[in-house]
Formats: C-alpha cells, sequence, structure tokens
C-alpha cells in the first residue's frame, strides 16, 4: 500500500509522521525549507502534560528536558497585588517551555532512526489529484516529480498550499492581539517562575496599563512578552528596549525593598511599586540594544532605578491571528495544524492544538491503512478536532471585550465587584492549560462513542470522552508504568483491581476476572491490551475501563461484559470497514446495527452511526464558559459540519489576508489507475493540466508561539551581543 504524505516539516508535520511510523505505517515528508530553520530564541513554546506526554512517547522526552524548562511556580500580578500564585510538583504538573528549533531539532533527530519516514526537502507542493484509491502529488523544485500516496495531510502552515488546492476556505479575525517579544539572560528575583503582570504603574509614576510576562528558559534566559496596544504602528528599537530596561529596573526594585512582585506573599497582600517604561511607535522594526548588550543603571532621574545587568539575545514581534478552516477533510486529504487554525491569544497555545490534532488523527490513519477505514472513522477527525477548536476560539471570542475593551473603559471594575482577580484567573487558564481556554479537549460528541451506554455502566472521576488520569497501572510484561506511556498503540482496557500490587503478577494474572477479560480483549475487531490499575479516581473494584489510542475515556463498566466490550471497539473503529461484515450488535457493516449512510455538504459519502454524527454536529449554543459572555460563532450554526454556504461571520468580503480569494482547482480525478508500494517518486502523468504553479512566499510562524519576523510580517533580527 503507499505510503501517508505529510506536507510540512514544521513541528505538527514532524511528529504526525514520527507517530505514524511508530505504527508501521510509512510516511513522506514534503519539505518546502531546503533544510532545519536558523535557531530564534525568541520563538518558544508552551507545551501542556499531555502534548508533554505525546512527544515523550515520540522518544523525544530526553531532548525536551535538557532543552526546555518546567516553572516550579506561576504567579499573577495586578498592579501592587498578587492575585493568584500556583505551584507546580508531584500533585499540579508544570508546563514545558522550549524554544521551538530545540523541539523540532528534537523531532528530526529521532526521525533520524525511523527507517519508515523519508523527508524531501525543497519539495513545493503544486498539484494534487484523488481518486478512489488515493491521492498523487506533484512537487516542484531541485526534487520535483509526482508521489503517490494512500493518504496526503497539510500541515503546511497558515498559507497552507494543501488548503487552497482542496479550495477549502479559512475565516476568521486578523491581528486579534499583538506582543513586543524579547528573549535575554539575566538575573530576575524569582528564578524558575513564570509571571503575569498585568497593569503595571508606569516609569515615574503617572498612570499604568499594559501587560508583560516572563517565562524562563534553561541557562538563565528569559523570554519577556508585551503586549501592544491595537493597530499596526511599528515598533521602534528604541522603544523594546526602553520596555526592557523598565520593567527589569522595577522588578529589580520590588526585590531588593523585600517584594519582589508578589514572590512568597499571600493572595491579596499589597507588594511593592511596579512599572514598565511606555511603549512608543513609529518607524522601523529592526531592534539592536544600543551602547551594548549589558545593561547599564540610569543615572539621573531619583524616581528611575538602576537596571540590572542583562544580555539581549533576540528581538520581535509576535501578531495572532483567530482562523478557522471550514473542512478539514476532502476525501483521502486531511488539514491539521495551522492549516486547520490559527489560535494564540490569551495565552493559548496553537501548538498545543496542532500537537492534539497529530495525535487524534495518527491512529485513525494507522487503522484505516492497516485494516481499512469507515468514513465515520475518517469524518470523526473533523468532528472531534474541529469542535474542541472551535470552543477554544469561542472561548477567547468570548473573554476578550471583558479582559481589553471593558478593563480600557473601566467599566467592569465598577459593575463588577473583584473582576480584576477574575480576569486575571481568566489568562491564567489560558497560559498554564486550564479551563475553557486552555483544558484539554473533551469528545463527549464524538461519533466513535458507543450508540448506547453499555449495560453495567458505571460513573468514574473523568467523564466519558475526557482524557482519562495518568494512574499507575501494570503492563503485560509485569512492569508498573504511566497509564500515559501505553498510549497511541492501539485500544486499553483497564481492570481496577486494588491489592493486585501485593502479589506477584503470575498469581493474579489466572485468577478472578483476568482469563475471561484477557480471552475478551483478545477477540475485539481492533489491536487492544490489558492493564490492570491498583485504583482509579472515583472507581471501585473490578471497574473496567474502555480507553481511546489517543487517551479519551470510551466507557466505564463494572466487571467483564464481552458484548459491550466488543461493542465500544466497534465503535472506536467507526464500524465495519467496507466490504467486512460486523459482528450482531456492531454498528457498520452487514448485520450491524445502528448504521445509517448519508451524504454530507460536498455530497461525499458519510457512513457509520447517524446519531453520533448528529450528536457531533450539534452546535452549543446561549451563555459562554465565563459569566456575562455570548457565545460567538465560527460557522458552526448549520447542522452540516461544512456549511460553506453561509454568510462568514468575520467579514469575509474584505481581500482575505492568506489568498483565499483565488482558490485553485485540486481535487480532480485522476487518469491513472492503480498504486505501487514504497516511498519513491512516479513519471509524470501524461496530460497534466496546463498552468503555473501557485507561489506561496514562505510560511507564518505557529500561532501563540513563534515570534512573526516584525508587524506586517516585516524582518526583524537579533540584538546585543
Amino acid at each position: 500500500m503507499d505510503p501517508v504524505i505529510v506536507v510540512g516539516a514544521g513541528p505538527v508535520g514532524l511528529a504526525l509522521s514520527l507517530a505514524l511510523a511508530r505504527l508501521d505505517v510509512p510516511c513522506v515528508v514534503l519539505d518546502e525549507a531546503p533544510g532545519a530553520a536558523d535557531p530564534r530564541t525568541a520563538r518558544t513554546v508552551v507545551l501542556r502534560p499531555d502534548t508533554t506526554a505525546f512527544l515523550t512517547r515520540l522518544g523525544c522526552g530526553p531532548a525536551l528536558e535538557s532543552a526546555g524548562a518546567r516553572w516550579t511556580a506561576w504567579r499573577a500580578v495586578r498592579r501592587r497585588r498578587l492575585l493568584e500564585r500556583v505551584e507546580f510538583g508531584p500533585e499540579v504538573a508544570s508546563p514545558v517551555h522550549v524554544p521551538q528549533h530545540a523541539l523540532t531539532r528534537a523531532l528530526r533527530t529521532a526521525l533520524a532512526g525511523e527507517p519508515l519516514v523519508q523527508i524531501i526537502a525543497d519539495s513545493r507542493l503544486d498539484e494534487l489529484k484523488q481518486d478512489a484509491h488515493g491521492v498523487s502529488a506533484h512537487t516542484r523544485g531541485p526534487n520535483g516529480a509526482w508521489w503517490r500516496a494512500s493518504y496526503l495531510v497539510g500541515c503546511d502552515g497558515p498559507r497552507s498550499t494543501v488548503r487552497k488546492l482542496l479550495e477549502v476556505r479559512f475565516p476568521g479575525r486578523t491581528a486579534v492581539e499583538r506582543h513586543a517579544v524579547a528573549a535575554l539572560r539575566a538575573e530576575l528575583p524569582w528564578p524558575g517562575e513564570a509571571l503575569l503582570h498585568r497593569a503595571p504603574a508606569r516609569q515615574g509614576g503617572g498612570g499604568s496599563g499594559g501587560e508583560v510576562t516572563a517565562r524562563p528558559l534553561p541557562g538563565g534566559v528569559w523570554r519577556l512578552d508585551w503586549l501592544l496596544p491595537p493597530g499596526r504602528d511599528l515598533v521602534t528599537p528604541d522603544a523594546l528596549v526602553a520596555r526592557i530596561r523598565g520593567s527589569l529596573a522595577v522588578w529589580a526594585a520590588e526585590a531588593a525593598s523585600g517584594t519582589g512582585s508578589g514572590a512568597g506573599i499571600g493572595p491579596g497582600t499589597v507588594i511593592g511599586s511596579d512599572a514598565g517604561a511606555g511603549f512608543a511607535a513609529g518607524g522601523g522594526s529592526q531592534v539592536r540594544a544600543p551602547g551594548g548588550a549589558r545593561g547599564a543603571a540610569e543615572a539621573g532621574d531619583p524616581r528611575v532605578p538602576a537596571v540590572p545587568p542583562y544580555e539581549l539575545l533576540d528581538t520581535g514581534v509576535h501578531t495572532v491571528h483567530h482562523r478557522l478552516a471550514r473542512r478539514w477533510r476532502r476525501g483521502r486529504a486531511f488539514l491539521a495544524g495551522d492549516a486547520a487554525h490559527l489560535l494564540g491569544a490569551l495565552g493559548t497555545q496553537g501548538l498545543d492544538e496542532g500537537l492534539r490534532d497529530a495525535e487524534n488523527l495518527a491512529w485513525k490513519l494507522a487503522l484505516a491503512w492497516h485494516q481499512g477505514a469507515s468514513e465515520a472513522l475518517l469524518d470523526s477527525y473533523q468532528a472531534e478536532r474541529r469542535g474542541a477548536v472551535t470552543a477554544r476560539l469561542r472561548a477567547a471570542d468570548q473573554a476578550l471585550p471583558l479582559l481589553r475593551d471593558g478593563e480600557r473603559g473601566g467599566r467592569w471594575r465598577t459593575v463588577l465587584p473583584g473582576a480584576a482577580r477574575g480576569h486575571t484567573a481568566m489568562l491564567t487558564d489560558g497560559h498554564l492549560g486550564r479551563g475553557p481556554l486552555g483544558a484539554p479537549p473533551a469528545y463527549a460528541r464524538s461519533p466513535l462513542a458507543p450508540v448506547t451506554d453499555p449495560s453495567g455502566a458505571m460513573a468514574v472521576g473523568t467523564r466519558v470522552g475526557a482524557p482519562v488520569a495518568d494512574v499507575p497501572v501494570t503492563a503485560p510484561d509485569g512492569s508498573l508504568v504511566p497509564l500515559s506511556t501505553r498510549l497511541g498503540r492501539g485500544l486499553l482496557v483497564v481492570l481496577v483491581a486494588p491489592g493486585t500490587g501485593v502479589w506477584e503478577r503470575r498469581h493474579w494474572q489466572s485468577a478472578g476476572l483476568m482469563p475471561r477479560l484477557t480471552q475478551t480483549v483478545s477477540a475485539l475487531p481492533m489491536r487492544a491490551e490489558v492493564l490492570v490499575a491498583e485504583a482509579y479516581p472515583g472507581a471501585v473494584a473490578h471497574t473496567v475501563l474502555v480507553v481511546r489510542p489517543d487517551g479519551h475515556l470510551v466507557a466505564a463498566m463494572g466487571g467483564v461484559r464481552p458484548a459491550e466490550l466488543y461493542a465500544c471497539a466497534d465503535a472506536v473503529r467507526g464500524g465495519a470497514p467496507e466490504g467486512e461484515t460486523a459482528a450482531p450488535g456492531g454498528r457498520g457493516g452487514a448485520g450491524g446495527t445502528g448504521a445509517a449512510e448519508v451524504s454530507g455538504a460536498d455530497g461525499l459519502p458519510v457512513s457509520g452511526d447517524a446519531e453520533g454524527h448528529a450528536r457531533a454536529r450539534a452546535r452549543t449554543a446561549g451563555e459562554g464558559p465565563y459569566p456575562g459572555t455570548r457565545s460567538e460563532s465560527y460557522g458552526d450554526a448549520r447542522p452540516e459540519p461544512y456549511g460553506d454556504a453561509r454568510p462568514e461571520p468575520y467579514g469575509d468580503a474584505r481581500p482575505e489576508p492568506y489568498g483565499d480569494a483565488e482558490p485553485r482547482a485540486g481535487t480532480h480525478a485522476e487518469a491513472r489507475q492503480g498504486t505501487h508500494a514504497g516511498a519513491r517518486p512516479e513519471a509524470r502523468p501524461e496530460g497534466r493540466p496546463a498552468g503555473g504553479p501557485l507561489s506561496v512566499e514562505g510560511t507564518f510562524p505557529q500561532a501563540g508561539a513563534d515570534v512573526s519576523r516584525g508587524v506586517s510580517e516585516a524582518e526583524v533580527r537579533s540584538a546585543g551581543g
């Protein structure tokens, strides 16, 4: 069978190809760039615990630990008051803050030892063709050729060529937030702790405003982000350096006075004066520290504290866009990462969502590649992931007026007592991966959920569709490992059996429920593994948990129930693939129940459980996730998941910044029939349609994590010596 083509060699594309290779699926990665990008210290990403665990399973754990930093605490300060302090440890996992080039290097290193993955540099996609058996892709450049694939995934960023060739619209909002960013080496008063400082008093007194975030990296390096006022004014070098020096000076003064921006002080305690220099706007976009890389003490004005020594390493301006592709699947082609969505306001991380796309899609494509797949399984990727990102964007849209426009006008402080603390909690949610702005998604309305709850269903501490807790489990080889380390390769069936830890495995492996459970799992219609846990939150003894390959709970039931376990496994695989006969009571195929075949908005067949699809397409309406907010729409009002005909909510009559106004035709029926194995290019077919290649001028950085090279994509360069 032909390999899977992944277009784009950013973190999402590399992670997806690596995950597929670990599932024994060959991949070809088409990389438009000639090789690895130049490292930039100010381009960093914050990885939540679930995406960190995913990368660790791919073999990147040691590299992340050495190149990244785990925070010891998070502090949220407004003016002179500490509003919240979160300490990280065994009970509360810290995010991992890592330079993006280090993450990319770790993924490339892991791929270097993968014989099933071939990375083709200098390969710019310019044509796609699909038929019933696969996808043909043409690239131009030094390695220009035709390539044949069973499936193709576009991970090629916001200016995605794959998205344009598939004629998929990309509506949304442009320049939702703008941040000035600097990476510097300095000794700040709170080593290892991240800081969100809101509305700091301006240097020398006189008003307050702005927002600055400081996040540590290894080696005494910090990334500092300043929220810029609305507009497209360019950032001058002097203004950025003034902001750096002002923030460092006031934090140092607070440390000298024993306040230190709230370090070690309880919530609500008044702390010392804080400041940040005003941020001017003007011409120029290149930033360089005047007078060398080391800051010196200010002189003359007694109100200006001394600036501690620092070394400026890199600078830039990061612009956040919020966009969502109308469709994430057309036939055998998919979109993932920034090609499918852009987000990043209020501390949310676009790369986190992109890695969740990769994890969600990898096991589904692997199942389709090895065993065949129903349309329900392939459609579930869009239903689950687009729904989750829509909810994230909707939550950010609801919170933005409260956090930005409302506070500038001051009305929320007078109408809602304690609003400042509540607003800071919203920002903390986004930065730490909590709540509607940041928590891992739950797929409660997934098309892959069983049509009915299993008999004997039990409530546990995790609701159905949500990620399971990472409890210790005993693997088939007798080793005690975290549950997260067993994800990715198939279905997990976890038996909660208190007391098994005190017995040797050979005693309980053949006693109690284990023989029957092992026999039942061996007969399931997809690969599965039996694990044993001493305990699980909210579960009683002999509870059996069914967990998807990406760690989401399918069902919890009491005891061993073969028919229910089979129904759960059949639901997870989306019903029987075409041509396979389902077992009685299963979904799809001959003899299945609850199956239906309908047509999507584009006329493509959509197989599987009609009720499950209807649940997945249901739209959340009414109140938003935060008090006093309304729900915004990203085009989900129609029952169809694509809804290309309805008007866009974000003014799509304007020219699109990514060139979607002139889509190219891309889903032609291919004249050539048949497939071939391997990752070799095929000969150029006769009768190739005329027309020049599509020009793509580079790619944008990862939304919410990377730093663009200036406002309006202007070039910036490193500053300092």
